[in-house]
């Protein structure tokens, strides 16, 4: 499978930025922002502002396994990089 990696950099409430990858099974970017903003209301961040601005498309590679498991039971896949929760 391949997929598709955002790069991501996010305000939180607190001041803080979170950095993390959307990872996506479609080159499609507002998908990908759609995500980002539901796996943020899922960590209690759902007013943090995330835009085409703090979510840029990054590079497209082949999918390690849990990944893609990920992706075919959610439809994306966050790697948490630095601030996240």
């Amino acid at each position: 499978m391949e997929i598709h990696v955002y790069d991501t950099y996010v305000k939180a409430a607190d001041g803080h930025t979170m950095h993390f990858d959307v990872i996506t099974g479609e080159k499609d970017h507002e998908k990908a922002i759609a995500y980002g903003k539901e796996w943020l209301k899922s960590i209690g961040e759902e007013n943090a502002v995330m835009t085409q601005n703090e979510c840029q498309f990054c590079h497209s590679q082949g999918a390690p396994e849990p990944v893609e498991q990920a992706i075919k039971e959610n439809g994306y896949f966050i790697q948490k990089m630095e601030g996240c929760p």
